[in-house]
């Protein structure tokens, strides 16, 4: 009979790390963050840019997904990795609602492309909801979108299931829509619901 091997302790370690789940915190918490232009959606940065801890938060929250540094809106932040999880794993098909200024003037073919589903280098994307929107009424950004005067620009509702990096930026640019402000209003049943730039407020349970 072969001498049975016993298990090395690295693999133990993993075993028992498996076996065992990480405790929720005894007070989870959910923040919402109007996350302004300029800011990156994390606590620290080794360029000295504005991050995350240049606002006054709780200790031991993390994002729960991600925004662009030039993007804005609403960014959510929670204590409680599983949650966290929930949010961000793109298994998950959380809908994310953007309101995004393009340059030029959408027709119904470029809004029927985005809806069906853009062809991008990391493949094509899910179908979406895109429609033409009035111009919101949003705070002034810092530094002021640049336009071309001789070009019009619209704005559009863009409702999407994924979290591609600068997924909403390359799938107007795709259908010919390069995009010149982007900013979060949603993300599935939570939305800014007039929290100015920079503010952030607790969202009380039950999340989901």
């Amino acid at each position: 009979m072969p001498a049975l091997r016993s298990a090395s302790p690295l693999h133990s370690r993993k075993s028992a790390a498996r076996r065992t789940a990480k405790a929720p915190p005894e007070e989870p918490r959910l923040l919402a963050l109007n996350k302004p232009y300029g800011v990156l959606a994390q606590f620290s940065d080794d360029q000295a840019r504005a991050t995350l801890k240049d606002f006054v938060m709780p200790p031991g929250v993390y994002p729960a997904g991600r925004l662009d540094r030039d993007s804005e809106g609403l960014l959510l932040l929670t204590n409680d990795g599983r949650l966290q999880a929930r949010i961000a794993d793109p298994k998950h098909k959380m809908a994310k609602t953007y309101w995004v200024q393009v340059e030029g003037e959408p027709t119904r073919e470029q809004l029927q492309r985005l809806c069906a589903g853009v062809e991008l280098k990391d493949g094509p994307t899910l179908p979406a909801r895109a429609r033409l929107l009035d111009e919101p009424q949003l705070w002034e950004r810092h530094p002021p979108v640049r336009f071309r005067k001789s070009i019009p620009t619209a704005w559009l509702e863009l409702v999407i299931h994924e979290g591609r990096n600068r997924q909403v930026r390359r799938m107007t640019a795709a259908v010919g829509l390069p995009t010149l402000r982007l900013v979060r209003i949603r993300i599935g049943p939570w939305s800014l619901d007039g929290l100015p730039p920079g503010q952030w407020r607790d969202i009380p349970p039950p999340w989901i």
